[in-house]
């Protein structure tokens, strides 16, 4: 199994704030692998990173083999790069006012000539693929509507279209159920489940619910202060290794696991609440 995300020692700063420290990672072609911590854990900037949408002050990634980033600069090539790389944002990221088939044509921008681009002039094979990748995310029917008439949960597949008809073979996922209710949440998560397991595409997703990293990805990554504090199973993770890693800052990341488990005190090592199934 070849590596299909490489992050060696990225460093990033904002001013005094150190959003990331030394950040070692690998990840696998074809794994699944969850985000967690809590707010200003470092999450959504390591993914932008890994997208090539901000530059790191220091330390190299690369995805699919191809170098996104080197000590402080983005490839030149970056456009390219991009083309296997799809990011689903937390606020979807659609025109509302557009068609949902014509969102999710912009997919396709990449390798669409620059004045079909302008005027969103698309081909009949490229609306096909926007209809079998809208057939693949279950909402087909709501092609012809303009996004803005579609429920957070259904602009969220949307935007899942978007990264198939582009061919991604890596999808970075910030936060995509943060504004979604419970049943719209694992609706997502077990697409995002199906798209890893039947067309293999890499998924990194970050996430507040540790309840959906345990059900639905093999591996989780922690980050807590811009550091990587834990990389495992996901079935490893504790409520009295959460405690220990998150400290004060469990309570927003796990709260409602921790409330919920009749073993609320963090000495005691017994596994969430939650089932995998």
């Amino acid at each position: 199994m070849s590596a299909a995300i490489e992050i060696r020692n990225i460093t990033k700063s904002f001013g005094n704030c150190k959003a990331l420290q030394g950040i070692d990672l690998e990840i696998q072609e074809g794994e699944m692998v969850a985000l967690i911590g809590a707010s200003g854990s470092g999450k959504s900037t390591l993914l932008r990173h890994v997208a090539g949408f901000i530059a790191a002050d220091a330390g190299t990634i690369a995805v699919m083999g191809q170098t996104v980033q080197q000590e402080g600069r983005l490839a030149r090539n970056i456009r390219g790069i991009r083309a296997n790389i799809g990011f689903v944002f937390q606020q979807f990221n659609l025109v509302g006012r557009l068609s949902v088939i014509t969102n999710v044509m912009t997919g396709l921008l990449h390798r669409t000539s620059l004045w079909r681009g302008l005027l969103m002039r698309f081909s009949v094979p490229d609306r096909q693929a926007a209809l079998e990748a809208l057939v693949a995310v279950g909402i087909e029917q709501k092609a012809w509507l303009r996004a803005t008439t579609l429920s957070g949960g259904q602009q969220q597949r949307a935007a899942i279209a978007r990264c198939l008809v582009q061919g991604a073979r890596v999808i970075l996922a910030d936060e995509p159920i943060a504004s979604l209710d419970p049943e719209s949440s694992r609706n997502v998560m077990e697409l995002l489940a199906t798209l890893n397991r039947e067309r293999r595409c890499t998924v990194v997703v970050s996430l507040h619910q540790v309840e959906f990293a345990l059900k639905y990805c093999p591996r989780t990554v922690a980050l807590h202060r811009g550091r990587v504090v834990y990389d495992g199973p996901s079935a490893a993770l504790t409520t009295q290794l959460l405690c220990e890693l998150y400290g004060s800052d469990a309570e927003e990341l796990f709260g409602r696991a921790l409330d919920s488990s009749p073993h609320k005190h963090p000495a005691i090592a017994a596994p969430l609440p939650f089932s995998a199934a």
